[in-house]
């Protein structure tokens, strides 16, 4: 179970999208809960998620979303996503009602739950402090296997300087809690691209790049027998070859991953 929090326009939507369209192009089945009824099927796909293979439900209360959850866990379901914790509403609370209960369920399934912060005054008396707490209380933080907190850091412009436009944010990804793997990765920094989702060119070029996979001539990359003058244009024909680059990435993995 994993919880990805963060204040509002941080990446943890297009974070977890990520995640689905990876599990559907390894052959898995994703359900998206949309708690909030905010799921934008076009901004989806343009990440990469195959909409028509995607279980997509939209409950009206906080028991129907997790009662969705248990059925779905420890099926053929491999991830399931909640968007978010805080559109998660009980009925109670629906129906006027000041109290409630309610557990979550742990299985093989990946379950991804989006939360959202909000800044508390300390409960010092006269401290003056504020922190950020995430929403629904202690215990999804408490029994999620890894949580990861999603910061905004910086908007990425155009490289026009007359047309000095907005194209997408750079993020920062931080590993607050991991109990399945050994802390080696504590932050990473992500770019969104608007509309598009992760810009994940820049990243395969360096890492190819330091690991040999791709051989760096000067300020030129050859990349699948072509030489790219720049790096510019080597991250262009990445985005426009998507085959050659599943292909280093898989590349990568195996020589990173299955040592």
């Amino acid at each position: 179970m994993v919880e990805i929090f963060g204040k509002e326009s941080s990446g943890k939507t297009t974070l977890a999208l990520h995640v689905v369209k990876e599990a559907q192009k390894s052959g898995g089945y994703c359900t998206y809960i949309d708690a909030e009824n905010a799921f934008d099927p076009s901004s989806a796909e343009a990440i990469g998620v195959d909409t028509e293979k995607l279980l997509i439900a939209q409950p009206d209360s906080a028991e129907n979303s997790l009662s969705i959850v248990n059925t779905l866990v420890g099926g053929s379901i491999d991830v399931v996503v909640v968007d978010s914790v805080a559109g998660l509403i009980p009925k109670c609370e629906l129906e006027g009602e000041m109290h409630t209960n309610y557990g979550e369920t742990q299985s093989q399934t990946l379950i991804i739950f989006v939360n959202q912060v909000r800044t508390r005054r300390s409960s010092k008396e006269f401290s003056g402090l504020y922190k950020e707490v995430a929403c629904g209380g202690n215990a999804l933080g408490f029994y999620a296997a890894i949580r990861v907190r999603t910061s905004r850091k910086e908007l990425r412009y155009t490289d026009d300087q007359v047309l000095h436009i907005a194209t997408g944010i750079g993020i920062s990804v931080q590993i607050i809690k991991n109990k399945l793997a050994p802390a080696v990765l504590k932050e990473a920094g992500i770019d969104i691209t608007f509309g598009k989702g992760i810009a994940y060119e820049s990243e395969i070029l360096e890492m190819a790049s330091s690991h040999g996979v791709i051989v760096k001539e000067g300020c030129g990359y050859w990349i699948n027998g072509e030489f790219l003058t720049d790096k510019a244009a080597a991250e262009k024909y990445l985005l426009e070859n998507v085959a050659v680059a599943d292909d280093i990435c898989s590349t990568m993995r195996s020589q990173l991953f299955e040592r």
